[in-house]
């Protein structure tokens, strides 16, 4: 029988934490962990991703769709250093996550060994909250609760650092005596509802307020029915972040959707024209299309106290969770009738979705891709599960996609990373296999690391409740956000050696791993596209050839100043004709809406 190990420890420890699942990369510096995972004969599931990176994407999806802990693993040297970029991504979306690390052998750190970096110092930042290099036995079983329960306190991600040589010694014996820190796996979190004067101080200001607008993030999951509520007594409209959106039922006529750069209409006219602001569970960065300083007076409910007037000078902070929080706060607030401002805002939100379907059915060459996205509405499983990857598909899903209630969407909202949507619709695969999943990606994503995660679809999809995992790839063989940011930000001309992408043929790359391959190249076959894939008896990659010069306008009237700055850059270009055509159409059909 193998001696019992610190390896085994360690696997144990993360059992008790109810850690069913690790993602990672194998290499020498884990092989005691590694062997320890085999042990337990699937109890632990191992998680075999092609690359770090994408193994701590799949760590960040598995805590997102969960709502638990995500756990990632890699070797020391490279493969640590393939896990910042996943784990900066739980970092700015705040969600918790631990990496079990491996190290050269104590005997030798400080040597310049092979593949022996400073460890400690390479996640000093990334895991600011906890990282620990594990310098005997004995400390085990502390330093894991500690990053477990550091990880779920802080929303974010905690690193263990193991040697080798701690892993692969005996389990030790822990007895109560002096340097030795006996710790139990265990965490509560803690009931936090915000002080009576704060709550008395919000409500008189949302009282005396005229033009009340919410900006709701992803702090308020939990919170549906209550944001709802205080929207309705103070006739309220509702915005989201990115990340909130999801949360709110954007079938609610005085929902107005996502703000910011990717967000609509009648989100920008929601902002730009509020008295106050109430901000629930949102740290959206994008401050420019919030009300201009001074013009609203603003108050916010965050969990964090750190938070709270990050992004705009606040008033009144309410630290605690969203529900409790605007429970108690709309029990002060006073109801009213119904008023000229629900009316002005109900009115935008209804000409934004005119402009929306007027926007996914303007021609293009070959395929719109807005058009895309709207075609999923009404043909998305009511129990699916949905991952977007970052670049233009992001605006489509933004301003096109209406979610079903209980319909999990998430992506890489702050750090905003290509390459993310595969291995999240993985983790939510692996974490609710019975439960179709669709993920929005662009080719560039999947030229970077979203096609060589299909090989793990490929591996693993006959071993799903239901097979459905059915992948939407934009190909329009372009960097399109870079291109449109570069003339939008810059004035710049197109620079085609930086943004042209090569071709890819991702419907026929499908097909040789065994998977269902669809290629569309006229928008009438959309429709029977997305009900083919999810019909489909294994999953489905979707190539639909989309039209690069479809534009990327923010909402107006920020979006009317961007589109003078666009063609400056357009005009620089020999072929840049139908990408300016276009802009005149969006241009248009926004200023017919407006009125």
């Amino acid at each position: 029988m193998t001696e019992r190990t610190v390896a085994d420890v360690i696997v144990e420890r993360l059992r008790t934490w109810g850690v069913s699942r690790v993602f990672g990369y194998s290499g020498d510096g884990i092989n005691g962990f590694m062997g320890a995972l085999r042990r337990t004969e699937g109890q632990v599931e191992f998680v075999q991703a092609r690359h770090e990176e994408t193994a701590a994407f799949m760590a960040v999806g598995h805590a997102k769709y969960t709502g638990g802990v995500g756990v990632v693993t890699s070797t020391q040297g490279p493969g640590a250093v393939h896990l910042l970029n996943g784990l900066y991504d739980a970092k700015l979306d705040s969600v918790p996550v631990v990496a079990i690390v491996g190290q050269q052998s104590r005997t030798v750190l400080g040597s310049a060994y092979m593949q022996e970096i400073d460890l400690t110092t390479l996640f000093k930042d990334v895991a600011s909250q906890f990282v620990q290099l594990v310098s005997a036995p004995e400390q085990v079983p502390m330093v894991l609760d500690r990053a477990f329960r550091t990880a779920l306190a802080t929303s974010s991600p905690c690193v263990v650092i193991v040697p080798h040589d701690v892993q692969s010694a005996a389990a030790p014996e822990l007895e109560q005596q002096h340097g030795i820190v006996v710790t139990a796996p265990s965490w509560s979190a803690a009931a936090k509802t915000p002080r009576d004067e704060d709550l008395d101080a919000a409500a008189a200001l949302l009282n005396s307020a005229e033009r009340v607008a919410l900006l709701v993030g992803q702090g308020a999951r939990r919170a549906g029915p209550e944001v709802v509520a205080v929207a309705e007594k103070l006739q309220a409209g509702i915005a989201t972040s990115l990340l909130g959106k999801p949360y709110v039922d954007e079938e609610l006529p005085f929902a107005v959707g996502t703000m910011g750069h990717l967000g609509t209409t009648a989100s920008a006219h929601l902002l730009g024209n509020c008295d106050a602001l109430l901000i629930v569970g949102s740290n959206d960065p994008w401050t420019e299309f919030y009300p201009p300083p001074g013009a609203a007076r603003a108050v916010q409910i965050d969990i964090d106290e750190k938070k709270i007037g990050n992004r705009y000078p606040v008033e009144v902070g309410l630290a605690g969770d969203a529900a409790s929080a605007l429970e108690a706060l709309n029990r002060r607030l006073e109801h009213r009738p119904r008023s000229p401002w629900r009316t002005d805002v109900e009115e935008h939100v209804s000409r934004w979705r005119i402009l929306a379907a007027d926007r996914a059915a303007v021609p293009a060459s070959p395929v719109n891709p807005e058009r895309v996205v709207r075609e999923l509405n009404g043909r998305l499983p009511a129990d699916a599960q949905v991952s977007v990857d970052v670049g233009s598909c992001v605006y489509w899903y933004a301003r096109q996609l209406v979610v079903p209630a209980g319909v999990p969407v998430h992506l890489s909202g702050t750090l905003a990373s290509m390459g993310c949507a595969i291995p999240y619709g993985l983790a939510a695969k692996l974490a609710r296999p019975e439960r179709p999943l669709v993920a929005l990606a662009g080719d560039g994503a999947m030229q970077m690391s979203g096609a060589a995660e299909l090989v793990t679809v490929a591996h693993r999809w006959q071993h799903w409740h239901d097979p459905r995992f059915v992948v939407c790839v934009f190909n329009n063989r372009e960097l399109t956000e870079v291109t449109w940011e570069q003339r939008e930000s810059e004035a710049e001309p197109r620079f085609a050696a930086s943004q042209q992408l090569p071709d890819f043929p991702f419907a026929g790359y499908a097909e040789l791993l065994g998977l269902r391959g669809i290629r569309v190249e006229d928008p009438e076959d959309i429709g029977a596209a997305w009900e083919e894939a999810f019909a489909a008896d294994r999953p489905v990659l979707i190539e639909v050839l989309t039209d690069p010069e479809v534009p990327l306008v923010p909402p107006f009237p920020a979006g009317k100043e961007k589109a003078e700055t666009m063609r400056k850059g357009l005009a620089a270009e020999d072929d840049g004709g139908r990408a300016s055509a276009l802009l005149d159409t969006y241009v248009s059909q926004e200023e017919r809406k407006q009125g």
